[in-house]
């Protein structure tokens, strides 16, 4: 057990380490110095910032081994879709995310697991093979994108609910939509991670942005450290998959040319 923690320990780099460890102690400090508001639910304040603080934790390793290409993200990820679901459970809110987490990502990460489990790099073995989007699927995409939202955005703006914003008001029904849109990229965010693609870290962007902007509204300061993090480990994991991604590019064109040349030869 030993050998495995110091061998895990090794696999992150001095900056990884630092920022993780950097993530974890400003959530607990925002945590104790700016807690949540949930006045007006009958929850107990230790039980909703524990799940924000577990929430934090898991999602920033998750991220962090996504950025490296690691199979063992979706692992650590079906952790985040349990505490993600206890927790909107709990505050009576954001009805679309529960839905998508509970049809789309927890199935979503375990056919991601098996599908890059298949496609490990073949010089090392930790990394899997990452890719970049080509095609006009782009437009596609956000048509589907722009219909998801409307429709079920306006859905829930029907479900009347006791949670923490007063049912009908605009905060409530903005929160409807900015929900539905967040969920729509996150769809699209799952599925660009499934195939291993690049721009699943755009996605994420936005995801980050609007899951910033829900946080603000419901008073969930401490998820902002969160989202401040995404920010940061987003800029490094699209680096980091541009990177490998270039570098695979141009290897593969050297070997293309080299079996030419052989044939040639032959």
């Amino acid at each position: 057990m030993k050998e495995r923690v110091i061998k895990l320990w090794k696999a992150f780099t001095p900056y990884e380490k630092i920022w993780f460890f950097s993530v974890i102690v400003l959530t607990i400090l925002v945590a104790i110095f700016f807690p949540s508001s949930v006045e007006d639910l009958e929850i107990n304040p230790i039980v909703i910032m524990s799940l924000y603080i577990a929430d934090v934790f898991a999602n920033v390793l998750c991220e962090l081994l996504i950025s490296k290409q690691s199979k063992w993200n979706f692992i650590v990820s079906l952790f985040v879709e349990v505490i993600e679901i206890a927790t909107l459970i709990v505050i009576g809110e954001r009805f679309a995310t529960m839905a998508t987490t509970i049809l789309f990502w927890i199935p979503i990460d375990i056919i991601s697991f098996i599908k890059w489990h298949k496609h490990m790099d073949m010089e090392e073995k930790e990394l899997t093979v990452v890719r970049r989007l080509k095609g006009w699927h782009e437009v596609l995409i956000i048509l589907a994108i722009v219909a998801w939202t409307i429709g079920v955005g306006y859905l829930f703006t029907l479900i009347d609910n006791d949670g923490l914003l007063p049912s009908g008001s605009k905060a409530e029904i903005a929160l409807c939509y900015l929900d539905a849109f967040a969920s729509a990229v996150g769809v699209c965010n799952g599925l660009y991670i499934l195939f291993r693609i690049r721009e699943q870290w755009i996605a994420w962007y936005i995801c980050a942005i609007l899951e910033t902007i829900m946080n603000i509204i419901l008073g969930q300061w401490v998820l902002l450290v969160l989202k401040a993090a995404y920010f940061t480990n987003t800029t490094y994991g699209y680096i980091k998959w541009t990177k490998y991604i270039k570098e695979h590019e141009i290897k593969e064109v050297y070997v293309g040319k080299n079996k030419n040349l052989d044939i040639e030869g032959e």
